[in-house]
């Protein structure tokens, strides 16, 4: 049996819906980094970025090798892996009579995932001592959506996306990535007594989607995220 690959995948939308990209990136069997790849969407959802990555890696990996998938969105990861028999169930109907969202993709990665080996193994996004190959699939999904082109190792683009070797101690794959283009970090302003503060970097909000650097925040009762999200 071949040895398995390591991968991850992530989508990123600039606004919900608004700028969107998708990028995945390949490791050998040790999580070092070989191979890379991201995509513009237009304008387009977080949802449909997230599967659109998970898409774009399973059709460019060998569907004969097993495959690890590592993500952070549980959207993308429940679609595929608990929700798809329902919905083919019921007619590509949710259980509430409704219909699917993002069919098309959802049926694309279904039959891209027929017959291959693939394990799917979720991980939090942007942690310090987070995973780094998905800390690279999501500066390459972020950019690709910022830039509105395509980048990565068949592009001739030599760099990894990333975070700095430093940021990625105890993630446990070894290897320096560097991210690309990356622009300089501004202090958040925080507005008086609101409670509101611009975000210094992209996270994702407790509802799902996704916030860009410099877009308003608020913190929940566990996280940061959208003021219109924050619980009272």
């Amino acid at each position: 049996m071949s040895e398995r690959i390591i991968a991850a995948c992530d989508g990123a939308a600039k606004k919900n819906p608004g700028p969107a990209g998708w990028g995945w990136v390949v490791a050998d069997a040790g999580g070092r980094p070989e191979r890379w790849e991201a995509g513009p969407l237009g304008t387009a959802t977080n949802n449909i970025a997230e599967l659109t990555a998970l898409a774009e890696l399973l059709e460019s990996t060998d569907p004969a090798t097993p495959l690890e998938i590592r993500m952070d969105s549980q959207y993308a990861m429940n679609a595929v892996t608990k929700w798809l028999a329902g919905w083919k169930r019921n007619g590509w109907l949710t259980a509430s009579k409704k219909p699917v969202a993002n069919r098309e993709l959802v049926i694309r990665i279904d039959e891209l995932l027929t017959g291959r080996d693939v394990e799917f193994r979720y991980v939090p996004a942007h942690q310090v001592d987070g995973d780094p190959l998905n800390a690279i699939a999501d500066a390459a999904a972020s950019d690709a959506a910022s830039e509105q082109q395509a980048f990565g190792t068949a592009h001739g683009t030599a760099e990894i996306p990333g975070p700095r070797h430093d940021a990625m101690t105890g993630g446990g794959t070894g290897g320096t990535a560097t991210r690309r283009k990356a622009p300089p970090k501004k202090a958040g302003a925080r507005k008086a007594g609101s409670g509101v503060i611009k975000a210094k970097f992209a996270g994702r909000c407790s509802c799902g989607r996704s916030y860009a650097a410099g877009e308003q925040i608020a913190k929940g009762a566990s996280s940061w995220g959208h003021p219109e999200c924050r619980e009272s």
